[in-house]
């Protein structure tokens, strides 16, 4: 079949949370646009959303909610004074709730294409340069060259790989694959203690699996402020994770259905037998084949698109958004916001991005979020600074909920009060963090935020006590004080 030539304003590639809200922002500005996806669920149909809606973190958090009720009726329901007997848990109907939430999602998107005339292919896509995007459909030998002045790259990441445990998805597993389990593991063992390995971690245990972490870096959780990560692996800990630091695993074999594991760490290798093994220690961007050889497209060694600071790509006219650039970490919303800021900057308004009050959230229970700069980094860098730190077992509204595991703490610059970083673990980080960013985002003071009025009872006032704490004045009046 000979090749014909379609022409549009912009072409995105990829329609995760970067590449379809760029692609509704561009026909919100009038430009004609087409996005080219070609994931599929599990029974080989069409869905948007990506990696993050389809086997992420909307995947993952859905989940964890139906475990969250599972276990808190096992173990907590009683100091309700509620008492329930022979509780049963149905997992696929578990997993068809998870699956009927993101089918419903999904739909939604398709329909928002819809309404803002964007054409959707669902099909391969290849940049072969600076204007054109080969498309290969299913039907055989259909090939089409689409043309446009604009091209926007958002395929996304996917799981890395290791050498020494190969993923089957049978009993080795990825973290897409580890959502949709048929049965609860007795012995489980996660490859990574970072987000994913976290999340998963969370489902798992409460669904019954005894779960180990295994971490090769001898720190929990770097990148976190220490107090925080120090806070986690306690709390994690008192959960049941088994989390084992510096263990570095070398091979892992599948036997009869069984996984046997090897790991070294300080005191020599060790062997682990168990029901399931799950990979999650990182990411990769999915560029392998996403540019023709002659097209020229400029990665780094790990895959990374190379972009300035306004997401262009080394070839005019073409952009690199999401999990595809170091701008930023790997977070769904960063990808939607760079999405918006490239659609905009393609019409000829340019609305930068601050990196630096990007908030990030572990979706374990309790949660993680956190913005700006930790305290060992400002101390680092020789920077004053002054901490108010507020225990969630002192807020009112965590004791009657009974969700009192946690701080907040709030780090602000010695000599002008102004925020320079937030940190939260406990029940809905993820929301309060959102005062925190805004706080940030119009360089508030701590004095600010203190003399900001906050609803009682709420666990947001942790956020205004921790405030009030960096002047050594917290008010007298929150239980356990």
């Amino acid at each position: 079949m000979p090749k014909k030539t379609i022409h549009y304003d912009v072409i995105v590639i990829g329609a995760g949370p970067a590449g379809f809200t760029s692609a509704i922002r561009c026909a919100q500005l009038g430009l004609k646009t087409v996005i080219i996806d070609d994931w599929r669920n599990k029974a080989g149909q069409s869905r948007l959303g990506g990696s993050h809606l389809n086997t992420g973190g909307i995947a993952s958090m859905t989940l964890l909610e139906s475990a969250k009720i599972y276990h808190q009726l096992n173990l907590d329901i009683a100091k309700h004074g509620i008492h329930v007997e022979a509780i049963s848990m149905d997992l696929p109907v578990m997993i068809q709730r998870k699956d009927k939430i993101i089918d419903a999602i999904s739909h939604k998107m398709s329909a928002l294409l819809r309404h803002h005339k964007i054409n959707h292919i669902q099909a391969k896509a290849r940049l072969l340069n600076a204007r054109q995007v080969q498309i290969i459909t299913a039907e055989p030998h259909a090939v089409s060259i689409l043309d446009a002045a604009h091209i926007i790259l958002a395929t996304g990441s996917s799981p890395i790989q290791l050498p020494c445990a190969p993923v089957d998805n049978d009993t080795i597993i990825d973290s897409g694959a580890a959502l949709n389990l048929n049965s609860v593991p007795k012995k489980l063992a996660i490859i990574g203690a970072g987000v994913a390995g976290l999340e998963l971690a969370s489902i798992w245990n409460r669904l019954g699996a005894e779960t180990i972490l295994l971490e090769a870096q001898e720190n929990f959780l770097s990148v976190l402020d220490q107090q925080i990560s120090g806070e986690a692996y306690r709390i994690y800990s008192q959960q049941g994770l088994d989390l084992r630091l510096g263990a570095r695993v070398i091979s892992a074999k599948k036997g009869h259905k069984k996984v046997m594991l090897e790991y070294q760490d300080q005191d020599g290798t060790h062997t682990l037998r168990v029901d399931k093994l799950i990979v999650a220690c990182g990411r990769k961007p999915n560029t392998g084949a996403l540019a023709a050889p002659e097209a020229n497209l400029l990665l780094d060694e790990n895959g990374y698109t190379y972009v300035d600071n306004n997401c262009r790509t080394n070839l005019p006219g073409v952009y690199a958004i999401g999990d595809l650039t170091l701008l930023g970490p790997m977070l769904a919303h960063k990808g939607i916001e760079e999405g918006v800021f490239v659609a905009e900057l393609i019409a000829g308004l340019h609305n930068p991005i601050n990196y630096d009050n990007l908030p990030s959230v572990i979706y374990t229970e309790p949660e993680i979020a956190w913005v700006g700069q930790t305290e060992q980094a400002l101390r680092t860098a020789g920077v004053a600074i002054k901490i108010g730190t507020f225990p969630l077992t002192a807020t009112v509204r965590a004791l009657a909920t009974g969700k009192t595991e946690g701080m907040v703490k709030i780090i602000a610059s010695a000599a002008n009060d102004k925020i320079l970083g937030v940190h939260i673990i406990g029940a809905q980080a993820s929301e309060l963090i959102a005062e925190a960013v805004l706080a940030m985002e119009f360089s508030a003071s701590s004095e600010d935020l203190s003399r900001t009025i906050h609803a009682r009872p709420t666990l947001s006032e942790a956020v205004h006590d921790a405030a009030l704490m960096l002047k050594e004045r917290a008010l007298p009046l929150s239980a356990g004080k």
